[in-house]
């Protein structure tokens, strides 16, 4: 078993689950001690901080040939979804490997890039390869709750950790799509959405469920809702979404109308749900809560909604969202901004040369991520960021499925694909 795949099934035995959408109901300590253990017995000196008991994070600095230049970030999350067992087809953190497969929960959400990440800093260590510049690891925990526990945290209190860092890779990117024959594309996220969590509320007059009502919460809510459900908003065709359907066109030689973007996202199979969720803003009931009884009409309603907004959408969105639900819905958010950066730069010279040694004739291409990384926190420190976790993937795998899905699941020669393009990344970057 090569030391990757060995490190990714080790850590997916580590039940990191964060099931708290406030940030405090996780655990990654274990995960975490493991990963300074590693590091630590190739020679590095990893440092090892809690941000609260239990949510471990880990940093540390490979020095590179020439410290003067801008640093390089490599950060990959430690923390996952919850996974129901009764879903699966093998349990979840048991790190099973069957059909050329590493099986459980982060295989891919994004243990993967941890096992990755830490497997191509020994190898630097052992090999005594040194990069053109510095490259700073950071494992961290929380992400999946929005990373006030992990990189929020780290920016916040330990800042220095990230002296002179002026690019970040992480999540999500880097991952093939195989647009004709055995023609490959790589997807580099270079923008994402932002978040907005909403929290409704609507307020009505309680009293005995035999009786007539005409200000019931649960009902005034659940009209607010089914209005959100139906309506669409604008399209937007964003510079990252462009490019990559037009990168998509001249590999397949099929014509793409700018002004039809939604034809052609049509026509990328599994692959629409994710560029099409990025040509215009969203919001989804996710939670619903009223009521204590059954014959009782309750005063309160409440309901949380995942909403998304393309840049330079946020203040249209809010104002959308208030016309929408309308007076009667209180409305409180906790909000995260966009991402977006251009496509070009050494940087990305690096990681298609990368990609191209290890799979000639792949194209990277930029795209636009609609959920949302702990990229939104580097940005606070003016790093700039890019989606590249690379993996070569069978042209068959429904892979934007896996993400907080059932039997998530990484090839094992993806994952010794990744090392090798990170390896020759951290020799050119």
């Amino acid at each position: 078993m090569s030391e990757v795949v060995e490190l990714a099934q080790q850590l997916i035995r580590y039940d990191t689950t964060n099931a708290g959408d406030d940030g405090t109901d996780g655990d990654e300590r274990a995960a975490a001690e493991f990963v300074a253990e590693r590091l630590a017995d190739a020679g590095l000196q990893p440092v090892y901080l809690e941000s609260a008991p239990r949510r471990g994070n880990v940093v540390v600095r490979l020095p590179g040939a020439d410290p003067s230049r801008g640093a390089l970030l490599v950060h990959s999350h430690l923390d996952v979804v919850p996974a129901d067992a009764s879903g699966w087809s093998v349990p979840p953190f048991a790190g099973e490997i069957r059909d050329g497969y590493l099986w459980g929960r982060g295989a891919i959400d994004m243990k993967h890039m941890v096992a990755m990440s830490v497997a191509v800093a020994r190898r630097c260590r052992r090999e005594g390869i040194v990069p053109p510049r510095d490259v700073v690891f950071a494992f961290l925990a929380d992400e999946e709750a929005g990373g006030t526990r992990g990189a929020g945290w780290l920016i916040d209190h330990h800042r220095d950790l990230f002296d002179g860092v002026t690019e970040a890779v992480g999540e999500v990117g880097g991952f093939s799509y195989t647009v004709r024959d055995d023609v490959r594309a790589y997807l580099v996220e270079t923008a994402e959405k932002g978040s907005m969590w909403l929290r409704l509320k609507v307020h009505g007059t309680p009293g005995h469920g035999s009786m007539l009502h005409t200000d019931n919460p649960v009902a005034k809510l659940t009209t607010a809702l089914a209005r959100l459900e139906q309506h669409r908003f604008p399209l937007v065709l964003h510079p990252a979404v462009e490019d990559f359907l037009t990168g998509v066109a001249e590999l397949t030689g099929t014509p793409f109308d700018p002004a039809d973007p939604e034809a052609a996202v049509a026509r990328l199979g599994s692959l629409s749900r994710l560029i099409g969720a990025a040509l215009r803003d969203t919001a989804n009931t996710t939670i619903l809560a009223a009521g204590h009884k059954a014959n009782v009409v309750p005063s309160t309603a409440e309901a949380t909604v995942d909403g998304r907004m393309l840049p330079g959408r946020e203040r249209a969105f809010e104002r959308e969202l208030a016309e929408i639900l309308g007076p009667d819905v209180e409305l409180v958010h906790d909000q995260l901004p966009p991402v977006a950066t251009s496509f070009d730069g050494r940087l990305v010279d690096a990681m298609a040369g990368a990609v191209e040694a290890e799979d000639p004739g792949a194209r990277l291409l930029p795209y636009m991520l609609s959920a949302g990384t702990d990229a939104k926190h580097f940005q606070r420190l003016g790093i700039r960021h890019f989606g590249f976790t690379p993996l070569r993937l069978p042209p068959d795998l429904d892979f934007t499925a896996l993400f907080h899905g059932r039997d998530e699941r990484v090839p094992l020669a993806a994952l010794e694909f990744g090392e090798r393009v990170l390896t020759r990344l951290l020799r050119t970057c």
